[in-house]
């Protein structure tokens, strides 16, 4: 994982996003916070199961046929299965020892 500090690059209602192999966050506090870094590193495991591009795609597409499910966009991005699964363990610290492949189905 590499850590990048971009304040610029978001807006207000976002602290951070990972683009294999990078997270990058929007302020410096943020490398010290267990529970956002945890989260953001579950995705990093998802993007890299689906190797990277199919991880994109899929995100995409599920947040719009979330959108069009909720015709909300906050709600679309909070139930897309990779949301789910990362807000779902991110304050579990051991989740990603015992995670098995594929994991974020569950959340479908």
């Amino acid at each position: 994982m590499i850590l990048l500090i971009r304040p610029k690059l978001f807006r207000k209602n976002f602290s951070g996003i990972t683009l294999w192999p990078f997270v990058i966050l929007k302020h410096h506090a943020l490398k010290e916070d267990v529970v956002f870094i945890n989260h953001e590193s579950i995705h990093l495991r998802q993007q890299a199961e689906l190797l990277l591009v199919f991880f994109y795609l899929w995100y995409g597409i599920e947040f719009l046929v979330r959108w069009f499910q909720y015709k909300n966009q906050y709600q679309a991005y909070r139930n897309i299965s990779f949301e789910r699964e990362a807000y779902n363990h991110e304050q579990n610290f051991e989740y990603l020892k015992n995670r098995k492949f594929l994991r974020f189905l569950k959340f479908l």
